[in-house]
């Protein structure tokens, strides 16, 4: 029996890292996104896998693989065989399989393995991101494996990791459930792109997740961990409407790693306020009694459109950019002073919205 391997560093695995189902038929996916930025380049690779109604046998039952690559570029592969995928309960770790000359039962392989026996499909733990998909009406495809070293999970380093969505996220009363599961780390490896292939030694590297059997109304999301003269530094930020029981809420929060440091404004700590267009400028301003932070993504990029689990299956319902400018300014509050503590830019942030209506801008009340 093949082991799966797990962070070496169990100080950054954050709470919800492991598979959320729990056997039952009722509506149910779990997404994850892990991404790598390679400044010199200018480029970023996203990669999103997920899974809906794996019970099988269901409308929406099935997997895929999507990509976002250099310039904004798109690729998916669906992965209609629910029984080729598979996902570790207590750890991240998770693959499916589409193409293959294996005839077991699907699990974790050593990466010279996966890549001999899987043609099409992926592998991704904590430390490996591994997988090849293509294709067949465009001829496209991405090939890529890298290691990736953990800095960040969310939250202090060398202390106990936080959920993302509060101790509440332990319970079925949100949904769906959000949590960031690495805020910052190194990725080292390569990709394959078309033919053109990526080297890379400590490329700044992110993951997340999200689960549930109910689906965000709307959403929207900044995030980067790639800024000029800062090589300690991670934002996420991002807010929603989900639902709560039998109501629905709207919620957003800022994270912010920086030298060994985490900055956390959410709702239960902090006045969160944000006002997003439909597209093009992102902006969110936060404050509790010992911080306060503006956040302003912009991009003149049209975006790309994405799929993402709704209701209704997957669906084009949200946009992307993986080049879009941001400024942060984070301050410090004294008596009567504000002190900035840290201000930096970048053009390789990821700007996403989602759901809808966006007619026209969102605003928090």
């Amino acid at each position: 029996m093949l082991t799966i391997p797990t962070n070496p560093d169990h100080s950054t695995q954050t709470p919800h890292s492991g598979y959320h189902w729990d056997g039952s038929s009722r509506r149910f996916f779990e997404g994850w996104y892990y991404r790598v930025t390679l400044p010199a380049e200018g480029e970023t690779f996203a990669f999103m896998y997920s899974i809906e109604d794996p019970i099988g046998g269901k409308p929406h039952s099935g997997g895929a693989a999507q990509i976002l690559g250099p310039n904004d570029e798109y690729l998916c592969r669906t992965f209609p065989d629910v029984s080729k995928f598979w996902a570790s309960r207590d750890v991240l770790s998770l693959g499916h399989w589409g193409k293959t000359n294996l005839h077991i039962q699907p699990l974790y392989l050593p990466p010279p393995e996966f890549e001999h026996h899987v043609q099409e499909g992926y592998q991704a733990t904590a430390t490996l991101n591994q997988g090849s998909i293509h294709d067949p009406a465009t001829g496209c495809y991405c090939r890529w494996q890298y290691e990736i070293h953990p800095i960040y999970g969310w939250g202090d380093k060398r202390s106990i990791q936080q959920s993302t969505a509060g101790w509440l996220s332990f319970l079925q009363i949100f949904e769906p459930g959000w949590q960031i599961l690495m805020a910052h780390g190194l990725a080292s490896g390569w990709i394959d792109w078309n033919g053109k292939r990526y080297e890379f030694t400590n490329a700044p590297a992110y993951s997340e997740k999200n689960w549930g059997g109910a689906f965000p109304q709307k959403w929207f999301w900044m995030n980067c961990n790639s800024f000029e003269g800062e090589d300690d530094l991670a934002l996420t930020a991002g807010g929603g409407r989900r639902g709560v029981l039998w109501w629905m809420e709207s919620v957003a929060m800022i994270g912010i790693h920086h030298q060994g440091k985490f900055y956390e404004f959410v709702p239960w700590n902090s006045q969160v306020h944000w006002d997003i267009q439909p597209w093009g400028r992102w902006q969110m301003k936060a404050r509790n009694l010992q911080y306060e932070v503006e956040v302003t993504g912009t991009t003149n990029l049209p975006g790309t459109p994405l799929r993402a689990p709704t209701a209704k299956g997957l669906i084009f319902c949200c946009r992307d950019t993986m080049q879009g400018e941001l400024n942060i300014e984070l301050r410090e509050l004294g008596i009567g002073k504000r002190k900035i503590i840290l201000k930096a830019r970048t053009f390789l942030c990821g700007l996403e919205i989602g759901g809808g209506p966006w007619d026209n801008s969102w605003q928090s009340r």
